[in-house]
């Protein structure tokens, strides 16, 4: 490839704390499907279906199509477990309205902050 090629980094995160990474070397006004192929990720994790999962630069959403950018960091993004709204939900549900929320007790011993009158 020529001098002005792109490299750009592929990386993809089967499991938590377990990172897969890959450089790539690109023509200039390479898109993040060509990335994708060119990675082999599709090789080592053939039960990915990156074509439905979700895409990112440097953590901002990106389409198949996008054009990369020398020295850019696509992500290969895993599908929600969890519903963030039902996880919050279930945990405020577990917690107890006083236990949760902006405006909760942090002190440790649960009893109630005494006030001294001045007067």
């Amino acid at each position: 490839m020529a001098e002005d090629a792109v490299r750009v980094t592929v990386v993809y995160s089967p499991a938590p704390r377990q990172v897969l990474e890959w450089t790539v070397r690109l023509s200039p006004g390479a898109t993040v499907l060509q990335a994708l192929q060119a990675s082999g990720l599709q090789a080592q994790v053939p039960e990915l279906d990156w074509r439905r999962s979700g895409m990112a630069l440097w953590g901002r959403k990106a389409g198949l199509a996008q054009r990369l950018r020398d020295g850019d960091r696509l992500e290969v993004l895993r599908p929600l477990q969890v519903d963030p709204k039902v996880a919050r939900r279930e945990r405020f549900r577990k917690q107890g309205a006083r236990a949760a929320g902006l405006f909760s007790r942090k002190g440790g011993d649960g009893a109630p902050d005494e006030k001294i009158a001045s007067g």
